[in-house]
């Protein structure tokens, strides 16, 4: 299948780990120019070092608009301009409803002005490309998870953005679309694993939950929706929420459980 992303510049955030490094091989894979940001230098370095001469890193820390407005910049200063912008950096703090209004307003902060900001700084060029753009959300704002009230917040507005852009931007012909992770398997998630008493066996029973293999998804998989969207295959699809999942945040919760024991 041709995707038609020879030669386009791709723009991502948080893209040293984790998804953001597996939509970086996945856009490289299909002959992109590849710009990834991040603030994991010694990550980002070491995953530059095989993207070839089409890839290039940018330390960043993405905290105020004007490392976002640099990042644009630079980005530009490489390849020429910009045809995808992957919003995907961001990063659950588990600030709970007990936290402080003022530290839940710098979460906030922290994982969605990149997101505005970002977009803002990278509108012109995706005018001049008629682009597309690609956010990263989070089945917590649409189940709710507890103890994460910044995160859920920020995520669900990053849904609500996407909505409000695709209908802003489709005079433009830019499509805005945004991707949905649950149960993912992350460098981030590992380190929650390896926490427990019990790693392999707290994998599994998360695995369990999920319908599909019973098992989590993957960097990867999540990336290759990420490219898919941003290719001339969903030429048409704009303003959606795209769960890759395996059915985790919407099928009937009784497919999680063991139905012998109703028995």
């Amino acid at each position: 299948m041709e995707l038609g992303l020879n030669d386009k510049v791709v723009l991502i955030t948080g893209g040293a780990r984790g998804i953001g490094a597996a939509a970086v091989r996945a856009f490289l894979n299909e002959n992109c120019n590849v710009v990834f940001v991040d603030r994991d230098a010694e990550s980002g370095s070491e995953l530059a070092k095989s993207s070839g001469p089409n890839g290039r890193f940018i330390e960043a820390e993405l905290n105020t608009p004007e490392s976002c407005r640099q990042a644009v910049e630079k980005t530009v200063s490489f390849f020429g301009g910009i045809d995808v912008l992957v919003n995907n950096a961001g990063f659950n703090d588990g600030l709970g409803l007990e936290t402080p209004p003022e530290e839940f307003m710098n979460s906030v902060r922290t994982n969605l002005l990149h997101v505005y900001a970002m977009t803002h700084y990278s509108l012109p060029q995706l005018r001049k490309s008629q682009g597309c753009l690609v956010n990263l959300g989070s089945k917590v704002s649409e189940t709710g998870q507890g103890n994460t009230s910044a995160y859920a917040a920020a995520k669900g507005a990053i849904q609500a953005l996407t909505r409000e852009w695709a209908v802003a931007l489709a005079p433009d012909n830019i499509r805005v679309n945004c991707v949905m992770p649950a149960e993912c398997h992350t460098d981030q998630y590992e380190q929650f694993f390896q926490a427990r008493k019990n790693p392999e066996a707290t994998r599994q029973a998360i695995g369990n939950l999920v319908p599909l293999s019973h098992r989590l998804t993957t960097p990867e998989e999540i990336a290759q929706t990420i490219v898919f969207l941003s290719s001339d295959c969903s030429s048409h699809t704009t303003g959606q929420h795209i769960f890759v999942d395996g059915g985790y945040t919407h099928f009937d919760r009784a497919v999680g459980h063991d139905h012998e024991k109703w028995q």
